[in-house]
């Protein structure tokens, strides 16, 4: 009777600590020494390939480094992020590295920080407001600038242009549009035939170049803002029939966009690794925390990917 017993209460003590566990919402921490620094990443989203290297650069070099890593996601919702930061901040952190939603919205949670005197790093997205130690990001408007004369030179300067914008509330999307855009407002030959927004989304641009395809018959070239979205306008195209017409160059350099461009049916797109986001951001924060100066903007370098390079280009 006494063995039964004993070996429910271990039962029960297992079903506890799973229960237990369940309810760790959506943080997860690395494993390393308590007495190290202990660093947040609130991310947006982990719901993309971009935002996922992004977070193992961080975790990666956590590790090697021996920080202890919360990490945390927000699932592309603002309010969602504020929640998160907060609860990060509970958990003693000696530093916060933000990767915003939008760039509005960040500036209440940079603010939140701030007042519990938490240093705080963002990441990839820019904040509007705060106190922000150092930013680590590529420079948006040199990206959209690289599109813009990668398709000028590949048509020669004459044709029909669609552009595919991000998420027009973060600075990323704002810039990358605004560096294109100046680019070919001074190139006569070339027209912009239709611009919208499909918020960094594959699914979105997918139903936005379907209809941007069944409008107008004639496109020579589209520019997405960012690869995924380049994805979801890359099945649209292929499925109209329309591939070998149109000349598609995507941002970032995730895997399936390099396959797409070795395979042929991509033209080009700008190598802006996240995962080198991720690493540059943790050992910032290291600087940061071992009284280390930093620079206030540390921008990576953006080039141009095409069937000539993507052999050599290195994302990790």
């Amino acid at each position: 009777m006494k063995k039964w017993f004993g070996m429910m209460m271990v039962g029960l003590l297992v079903l506890a600590l799973a229960a237990c566990n369940g309810n760790e919402g959506s943080s997860s921490e690395t494993t390393a020494d308590p007495d190290a620094y202990k660093v947040g990443l609130a991310m947006n989203t982990l719901n993309n390939p971009f935002f996922v290297d992004l977070k193992e650069g961080a975790e990666e070099t956590a590790k090697e480094e021996g920080i202890n890593l919360v990490i945390s996601d927000s699932q592309g919702d603002p309010g969602k992020q504020m929640s998160e930061v907060e609860n990060l901040l509970q958990q003693d952190l000696d530093l916060l590295i933000l990767n915003p939603v939008d760039s509005d919205a960040a500036a209440q949670a940079v603010k939140l920080a701030n007042d519990k005197d938490v240093p705080v790093i963002t990441v990839d997205r820019q904040a509007s407001g705060g106190e922000v130690v150092s930013h680590i990001g590529f420079d948006a408007l040199k990206s959209g600038n690289i599109a813009a004369e990668y398709l000028d030179e590949a048509l020669n300067g004459s044709g029909k242009v669609v552009e595919i914008q991000g998420i027009l509330g973060t600075n990323v999307g704002r810039d990358r549009s605004q560096g294109f855009n100046d680019y070919m407002d001074g190139i006569d030959g070339i027209e912009i035939i239709a611009k919208q927004s499909a918020n960094f989304d594959r699914g979105e641009a997918l139903t936005v170049m379907e209809d941007i395809l069944q409008a107008n018959k004639e496109i020579d070239a589209v520019y997405a803002a960012n690869d995924e979205m380049a994805m979801g306008a890359l099945s649209a195209i292929n499925a109209a029939g329309r591939l070998d017409e149109i000349k598609l160059i995507g941002t970032d350099a995730i895997d399936p966009a390099l396959d797409a461009i070795r395979e042929g049916r991509m033209s080009a797109t700008i190598a802006e690794p996240p995962y080198f986001l991720g690493r540059d951001s943790v050992k910032t924060a290291i600087k940061v925390l071992d009284g280390e100066s930093v620079e206030e903007m540390i921008l990576l370098e953006n080039t141009l990917v095409t069937e000539e390079n993507v052999d050599e280009v290195k994302t990790r």
